[in-house]
């Protein structure tokens, strides 16, 4: 019987996808196989050594510690693209409210209460306060084009702009559905000096955090609109705000408020609503439920953050799953172990992602705790697992 222990209410539909013949759900566990988080921070966590698993139940994974998973030889799933049509349709409701001031417009209209028979003239007279322009024609830049990226550039596009995609990670996938319409831009200092609009969608790294910054601004042009969907982080927050102040950036849309945002002119703060809504949230934990399931069950990897994918069917009755360090010389050792044991490999297959690896055997023969142990002791093995 597998333990899944939830960190955060996870939605019904999700949780009911395990066999209750199989699986125990709940929020205590002692010794838990796997874990479903959504927002909970698990970096002060002690991590039971029972623990095969965790399944984030969004994209973003900055609340659970992936190198202490790692070493430990935890596998950490996450749900990419189970929210993109809920973050894609805030993005585009950012494109409109950063263009048209129709949020400081109702704020304004408010203030008219009690003014009775003349509001309707006072509306006449003050509502050219908040003119903004159409988006229908103006250039939009979108950085990042995955699973949320891509939505956006496409219905962009139907809206009528002209919309330029920049993503040196392009995966197939991703390429594939992109509209044929949408300019393919080869750097982030095109899409800086061509757009009126700039959208950012991707993850928080070393080489992301804080790229757009004084000397990205200096390269848009003046009355640029930004929007941030992704991390605060992205941004830096100082440089954001005197390219606000000399009116360089026209409006800033940002998901993620941070202190020194709040109340800023210009700056529309969102909190946290990308993929608030009761269908992403669904998604995610159907998503999040089936990794899961086939990693527990079969040693299917798909959507880690730590280790490589890896889905093969099953051919045989015992499966093999071996995660180590991505280092020569390793399916060597580990095939050699289990042929000396006279078991014989049916299907073996390896992948690496950085410095983690992962092999699958299908084996037959009997596999004895003496040879999973001589498996368990070669140099660089992070985890084993016999899968029956």
């Amino acid at each position: 019987m597998f333990q899944i222990k939830t960190l955060n209410k996870i939605a019904a539909c999700g949780t009911d996808k395990f066999d209750k013949e199989k699986y125990t759900v709940a929020d205590e566990c002692a010794a838990p196989d796997g874990i479903m988080v959504r927002s909970a921070a698990m970096h002060e966590m002690e991590l039971p050594a029972s623990l095969k698993a965790i399944a984030r139940a969004g994209a973003g994974v900055n609340n659970i510690p992936l190198d202490k998973c790692s070493e430990a030889g935890i596998v950490v799933f996450n749900t990419p693209g189970a929210n993109a049509n809920a973050v894609k349709e805030l993005v585009i409701a950012g494109l409109l409210i950063s263009s048209r001031k129709v949020i400081s417009g109702i704020e304004w209209a408010k203030t008219l209460k009690g003014q009775g028979a003349e509001v309707g003239k006072l509306v006449e007279k003050g509502k050219s306060a908040f003119v903004g322009p159409e988006i229908r024609g103006k250039k939009l830049g979108v950085i990042g084009l995955g699973a949320i990226g891509s939505l956006v550039a496409n219905c962009a596009v139907n809206l009528g702009m002209e919309v330029y995609g920049f993503d040196p990670y392009l995966s197939v996938d991703a390429a594939w559905g992109l509209s044929s319409k949408v300019h393919h831009a080869t750097s982030y200092e095109q899409i800086f000096a061509q757009c009126d609009y700039i959208t950012i969608h991707v993850p928080l790294t070393p080489e992301t955090r804080e790229k757009l910054n004084a000397e990205a601004f200096a390269q848009m042009p003046d009355g640029v609109r930004i929007l941030n969907f992704s991390r605060a982080d992205l941004v830096n927050g100082e440089d954001m705000r005197e390219a606000l102040a000399s009116g360089k950036v026209a409006a800033y849309v940002v998901d993620f408020p941070t202190d020194d945002m709040l109340g800023v002119e210009n700056v529309i703060a969102i909190p946290h609503l990308g993929a608030s809504t009761p269908e992403s949230e669904d998604n995610c934990a159907v998503m999040a439920a089936a990794e899961l399931i086939d990693y527990l069950e079969n040693g299917n990897i798909r959507n880690s953050v730590n280790f490589p994918a890896m889905e093969i069917a099953r051919s045989t009755d015992t499966r093999l799953c071996v995660l180590h360090k991505n280092v020569p010389n390793m399916l060597a050792q580990i095939s050699g172990v289990v042929s000396a044991e006279g078991i014989n490999i049916e299907t073996m297959v390896n992948r690496s992602k950085k410095d983690n690896a992962y092999t699958l055997l299908d084996v037959v023969g009997d596999v004895s705790d003496d040879c999973l142990r001589k498996i368990e002791a070669i140099d660089g093995v992070i985890r084993l697992r016999k899968i029956r």
